[in-house]
Formats: structure tokens, C-alpha cells, sequence
């Protein structure tokens, strides 16, 4: 026993002495060694990162690619940790100005109509909560193809969790665009996707359908997402303009804690949180010390259900249960 946890300190040594801190700075030609020779290009440091490598990226517009492609995506890689904000001379990430070194993913890779955007901004396919996203403002996808939810270019125009759980803090999303999920769209079909989203901001998403900023889906899966501190306002759905939780057969748990729903406006019903749920399962949304205020739908709840609704406390916490 004793020696198979040395073993296994010494593995974690060696991987945290071979980490790399990857350099990325808008106009740059280098290899992101470090500012001065940083990569140009997010997508370059990304095919170079290895787990337990950090991914410095200074203010500046980045975009998913430059040959029009929309299905291409930043796609994330396990254990990386990507941080932006920076000003591009900084030693410590606590040197970081978020709100004024605006560091952008964009999906504007067409022509200035929305309509050639790309799908999906940030992609994360089965990675785990070492995976973190810090310090960045996601937008302008274009989710408007007419599949099947589940889909990148029909669902998740800003980020897509496929059976994935990454670290999501101190981000923006606006201007995105879905049939399903513009911000957001958590996806665990025949698996797991528990991210955690932390002070991040929704500003004007919109969703054709339902879930204007986030969507949790589970298929015969488990979607648990962990939603604190985080701001949505002026997001647009038919149901669930803040957040849309929906349980196929699965398991769909949010815990959210401490957001604000401002100005948001479903069509139909449920505009800060809808929970609907088809055949087996059970789809909850907890809410704790959650905030409403000028959001506006047909059925005037902030809270909708698409079967019998559980226990409902305003004034501290809100729960649904099936």
C-alpha cells in the first residue's frame, strides 16, 4: 500500500513539474513560450496543451477558425485550464483585469450576417472538472440548424457540454443564438455531465424553443450542474428563458444558488427556471437565495413545471421534485 502511493505521488510530482504555462496573445506569431513569443491563435495552444497545463490568453478577439468552417469549435482538453483577462506583461494569474482586458471566443466567422456563424464557440466532450474555463466572454454563435436536440448546430451556440463536467467561472455569454440552449447546452446522454458554472454572466441568448441561456438535458444520463452567483438578463425562450431543465428517462438535478433573473421573457411559461420531464426519472431544480424581478411570460411564473409541482418557497429556497 505504502508503496503504491509513493508511486502515485511521484507520478503526480512529475506531471505537475512537466505542466506548462501556454502563452496567447492577439497579432502574435510565436511558439507560446512565453508573452513576448506567444502563440497568435487559441486554437494552436490548444493543439499543443497537455493535461495539467494553463493556457494564458491576453485581451483580444479570437475566433473558432478563419476558413468559414461552422462546425469548428474550441474544443477543450482534459485538465487544461484556459485563463483570460490578461493584459499580456502579467507573472501571477491574480494580476488578471477581467472586466477591462476583455479577452473574446467569437463566433463571427462569416460575413457580418449572423447566419454563417459558427455553431458551437466552445465544445467539451467528456472531460472532467480539472477542466476549467476562466476569465472570458463567449459569443455570437449560431446554433440554427434544423436536426435534433443534442446537436452542435442545433443546440449549445456558445458552449456545448457533450457527457462532460468542466469549471466554468467569471465568463460572459451574449449574443448567441439556438434552437435549444444558446448559452449553454449540458448534455449527458447515457452519462454524466455535472459542470460547475460559477459568477458568469447571460446577457441577451435567445433560443427558438426553450432554455434562452442554459439547457440541461439527460437521456437515460445524469445532468447536475452546480449554478452560483451568476446573472441572467434579457435572455429569450418560449420556455425556460434563464435556464430549461429536461429529464428523458434520466436524472436531472440543478443546484442553483445565489442568481439573479432580470428582465428575462419566455412566450410560454416558466421564464427563470422550466423543469419538464418525459417518461422515467426525475428532474428537480433547488434554488437557494435566487432573486426575480421584471422577467415576463404568458403563464406569469418564474418557476413552470410540466407536472405536478413539488414544495415552492420564494422567499429562501425553491424546489421541484417529480
Amino acid at each position: 500500500m505504502k508503496k503504491g502511493l509513493l508511486l502515485f505521488v511521484c507520478l503526480m510530482s512529475a506531471l505537475l513539474l512537466d505542466a506548462e504555462t501556454i502563452f496567447v496573445k492577439a497579432g502574435m506569431n510565436g511558439n507560446g513560450t512565453s508573452w513576448m513569443n506567444a502563440y497568435g491563435d487559441l486554437q494552436q495552444a490548444l493543439a499543443s496543451a497537455q493535461a495539467a497545463d494553463e493556457i494564458w490568453v491576453a485581451a483580444g478577439t479570437y475566433y473558432t477558425t478563419q476558413d468559414g468552417d461552422r462546425t469548428k469549435s474550441f474544443r477543450l482538453v482534459e485538465g487544461v485550464a484556459l485563463f483570460g483577462g490578461f493584459a499580456g506583461t502579467e507573472t501571477a494569474k491574480e494580476q488578471r483585469q477581467i472586466a477591462v482586458n476583455l479577452t473574446i471566443l467569437s463566433g463571427e466567422i462569416g460575413s457580418a450576417s449572423k447566419e454563417d456563424n459558427a455553431f458551437t464557440v466552445v465544445y467539451a466532450d467528456k472531460v472532467s472538472q480539472k477542466t476549467v474555463v476562466d476569465g472570458f466572454t463567449i459569443a455570437d454563435g449560431v446554433s440554427n440548424g434544423f436536426t435534433v436536440n443534442g446537436d452542435l448546430s442545433f443546440s449549445g451556440a456558445a458552449w456545448f457540454n457533450n457527457v462532460a463536467s468542466p469549471t466554468i467561472s467569471n465568463c460572459t455569454f451574449t449574443n448567441n443564438y439556438a434552437r435549444e440552449g444558446a448559452a449553454i447546452y449540458n448534455y449527458a446522454n447515457n452519462g454524466i455531465s455535472n459542470p460547475i458554472i460559477s459568477n458568469c454572466r447571460f446577457i441577451s441568448n435567445r433560443a427558438d424553443f426553450d432554455g434562452g441561456a442554459i439547457f440541461n438535458m439527460s437521456i437515460n444520463g445524469q445532468c447536475t450542474p452546480r449554478i452560483a452567483n451568476c446573472h441572467f438578463e434579457n435572455n429569450h425562450s418560449t420556455y425556460g428563458a434563464g435556464i430549461l431543465n429536461k429529464g428523458v428517462d434520466g436524472i436531472v438535478k440543478a443546484i442553483i444558488t445565489g442568481c439573479v433573473f432580470n428582465n428575462n421573457a419566455s412566450i410560454l411559461g416558466g421564464v427563470a427556471v422550466y423543469n419538464h420531464r418525459e417518461g422515467r426519472g426525475v428532474c428537480d431544480a433547488i434554488m437557494q437565495n435566487c432573486q426575480f424581478s421584471n422577467n415576463s411570460s404568458v403563464d406569469g411564473n418564474s418557476i413552470g413545471n410540466n407536472s405536478t409541482a413539488g414544495k415552492q418557497s420564494t422567499g429562501g429556497a425553491v424546489l421541484r421534485s417529480y
